[in-house]
């Protein structure tokens, strides 16, 4: 077994996990990411190749850190001559007094006027005549936030992937998942099937996989899991064009009724609008029982909606994907960014990030994590995403 010595061990080779490790490596920590599968793999919630960037949130801070995370996103630009970000802004439109994951339409209001962040208000039919949407209820309202763009995920991954081969300190292990880890006075033992290494700081960040890291430092996260659908439809009009776009409905039975769009993009079925239910139909208790193979019924609830709603576009999708994510079980939070418990030893050097959807945060998340595990304090307010006391229990 090769025992080799770290400051910093990232658990978790996906986005954040080699954004962590790329501030890492710019502050010349000697770091090392374990990842499970392969890199740039399709089993956790980096899978797919878009995401969207948007500004719109109901909550101060959240709206805070989309504009906090836009200067890591150009710095990651400068390295790579691929687009990451395809700013065709965000539309948010639907029924106004629906509450659903993505927050509320009037509340986002709020919030972007209190951060002075420019937006439109849009009628029912202004967003049909403006967005091709059409048959929309009267009653739906919208605004439209320009800054909002589709990531090329896959791209930023690859990036970032390739700024941490090139970096002198920072080693890259696929294929390695982690079996234990052993306290060892200040230090951490981990060991894996290829090796054991010792480092001073762990930075836990395996995506929906949290639980069977931190399940070996004797505590779990409340958690639910869900296997998200994805679906593309062929163009009919070669011109049409659509922003990123979330709609607030309320649910039907079992159809979730909220649904998200994409633009057509060059890197991702380039004559084809992706279009995804914000739903599922099933939770799963576990991470291992994901499936590569979308819901039918999500799916059908999808084309349903597209064939109502949108035009130019083909009523039944050509290509399927899933994704898979980890939701905490409190309502209205998202991501958790926190130390170990208490109880942990050693527990001021392990970071943890967990649960929610933070693509569009992934260069700046990244800082922070990496300012977290060297320093134990970043420069960015976290108050709102240390949960831990809420999330935690003891094994």
């Amino acid at each position: 077994m090769t025992q080799e010595n770290y400051d910093v061990i990232v658990i978790g080779g996906g986005a954040i996990g080699l954004a962590t490790a790329y501030h890492l490596g710019k502050r010349k920590a000697n770091t090392l990411v374990l990842e499970q599968f392969t890199f740039v793999n399709q089993l956790g919630s980096s899978a797919g190749v878009s995401r969207q960037f948007r500004i719109p949130y109901p909550d101060q801070y959240m709206v805070q850190m989309a504009l906090d995370s836009q200067p890591y996103w150009d710095e990651l630009q400068k390295e790579t001559e691929t687009p990451l970000l395809d700013k065709v802004g965000t539309l948010w439109f639907g029924d106004p007094n629906v509450h659903s994951t993505e927050g509320n339409i009037a509340e986002a209001e709020e919030a972007l006027k209190a951060l002075n962040v420019p937006y439109t208000t849009l009628t029912s039919k202004e967003i049909e005549e403006k967005y091709q949407f059409r048959n929309l209820p009267d009653t739906y309202t919208g605004l439209f936030q320009p800054d909002g763009a589709s990531i090329n995920f896959k791209a930023t991954i690859e990036t970032l992937l390739d700024l941490c081969k090139k970096s002198e300190t920072v080693h890259l292990e696929e294929n390695s998942p982690v079996l234990k880890i052993e306290q060892m006075g200040d230090l951490f033992e981990v060991i894996t099937p290829n090796g054991s290494y010792i480092t001073k700081k762990l930075a836990i960040i395996p995506g929906p996989y949290i639980n069977s890291v931190i399940n070996l430092l004797d505590f779990k996260i409340e958690a639910t899991y869900w296997n998200m659908s994805s679906a593309y439809f062929r163009k009919t009009d070669p011109d049409i064009q659509y922003p990123t776009w979330f709609v607030f409905q309320n649910a039907t039975g079992d159809n979730g009724n909220q649904f998200y769009g994409f633009p057509s993009v060059d890197w991702d079925h380039p004559e084809y609008i992706r279009v995804a239910p914000d739903f599922v139909i099933n939770p799963l208790d576990e991470p291992n029982d994901r499936t590569l193979i979308p819901n039918q019924q999500e799916l059908e609830y999808t084309s349903e909606w597209v064939k109502n709603h949108m035009t130019g576009l083909a009523t039944e999708p050509e290509y399927t994907s899933t994704c898979l994510i980890s939701l905490s079980k409190l309502p209205n939070k998202e991501l958790l960014i926190d130390f170990a418990p208490g109880y942990v030893p050693n527990h001021k050097n392990i970071v943890l990030y967990a649960t929610g959807w933070a693509a569009k945060f992934t260069p700046f998340l990244g800082k922070i994590m990496a300012d977290l595990a060297l320093d134990g304090h970043t420069d960015f307010d976290i108050t709102p995403f240390q949960l831990g006391r809420k999330y935690f229990k003891a094994l």
